[in-house]
């Protein structure tokens, strides 16, 4: 089984040069699946997680942090003097 679309595409398909419309769903053969190069276009693979990264999918800072690490403090700007 091929990759699926998340979204409508707009190709030319690199033989016949036809211009041609994917919807969302469809699963382009691998030739003019090398055609599509916008990651956006496709829906996560099913081994990645839902963000599109391999691993539990959560929020990278929502985990318990090791011992001695500490988030970085944000660099706000005191006020000026008036």
């Amino acid at each position: 089984m091929g990759r699926r679309l998340a979204a409508a595409v707009h190709v030319t398909h690199p033989e016949t040069h036809e211009p041609m419309i994917l919807q969302p769903g469809d699963e382009p053969d691998e030739g003019l699946a090398e055609v599509i190069t916008n990651p956006a276009a496709w829906e996560p693979d099913e081994d990645e997680g839902e963000d599109g990264e391999d691993g539990d999918g959560g929020d990278p800072d929502s985990g318990a942090q090791a011992e001695g690490e500490t988030k970085p403090r944000s660099r706000a700007r005191k006020p000026a003097d008036e």
